[in-house]
């Protein structure tokens, strides 16, 4: 919520050309508790003051000469083409008032003035105004902390798949349906096959056969989502030597429960393999 004390310290700034009315106004908003209040007689300082104040109020009287109230509104709308414009406008002429909103005004008081009116309509606009702000700064708060987040996600993630490539030869996840998502490391150029090929699809193994039996076991570990640890499974590749890889692996649940997939790492043992054979 915004204080009493936040909005008699906010920004508020008079904009009339006759001398008597900026005087009553500043009186009034003097009188009233308010602490940071300027004026101006000559509307085209306007924009420029706003550029360096960013008052959270503007009290703009239309009928003035060389440059109007709407021309004031038109510089003012430029410099915020998309935020909240704090402009009460302040005007004899009825007809003016639904031309000044439709300006971009936010509300509308009219001489001569009636200053309780005028007191409750700076208080409730200059309310709505540091609400906005708050909420302004608020989402750019936001916004800092979900970039900040997303690059420490980012890093992460790059350091994870650094500590997974140094522990194994690729990383893969799967979602619920079995399809792979992800795959880090050089599992297709290693294997010569798709990514379907690691659970023994058909297409893209050039030739090569899997054990059937070792594939059985590993497929029913995945079917029960089951985690396993250091898998091994064989294939017989097209010119007849083996290949041996090692893979462990978890099931994936989000926070109701429901499966979301798998992950893991996999490793071609090959080599170490052939020894424990030969030793």
């Amino acid at each position: 919520m915004i204080s009493k004390t936040d909005i008699l310290n906010a920004k508020v700034l008079i904009v009339d050309d006759q001398d008597a009315n900026v005087r009553l106004l500043e009186q009034m908003l003097s009188d009233a508790g308010h602490t940071c209040i300027a004026s101006t007689m000559d509307p085209y300082e306007v924009c420029a003051l706003y550029r360096q104040n960013r008052y959270d109020l503007i009290l703009l009287d239309l009928q003035m000469p060389g440059m109007d109230g709407f021309q004031v509104l038109e510089g003012l709308k430029k410099i915020e083409p998309d935020g909240y414009l704090p402009v009460l406008v302040i005007t004899a002429q009825p007809g003016h008032k639904l031309r000044a909103l439709q300006a971009g005004a936010k509300d509308f008081v009219s001489k001569p003035f009636d200053l309780v009116e005028v007191q409750t309509r700076i208080h409730n606009m200059l309310e709505v105004r540091l609400l906005y702000k708050k909420l302004e700064n608020y989402n750019k708060r936001l916004e800092q902390t979900v970039a900040e987040r997303t690059a420490e996600l980012r890093e992460s993630e790059a350091r994870f798949r650094r500590l997974t490539e140094l522990a194994s030869d690729w990383y893969w996840e799967q979602d619920e349906n079995g399809h792979f998502t992800k795959v880090y490391g050089p599992v297709l150029e290693m294997l010569g096959i798709t990514v379907d090929a690691l659970l023994g699809e058909s297409k893209g193994n050039h030739g090569a056969q899997w054990n059937e039996a070792e594939h059985a076991v590993f497929k029913a570990n995945i079917t029960a989502r089951r985690p396993f640890l250091d898998f091994v499974y064989s294939r017989t590749k097209s010119d007849g030597s083996q290949q041996y890889l090692m893979v462990s692996g978890e099931p994936m649940f989000d926070s109701s429960g429901r499966f979301k997939g798998y992950r893991g790492i996999g490793k071609d043992v090959t080599d170490s393999m052939r020894g424990k054979g030969n030793s």
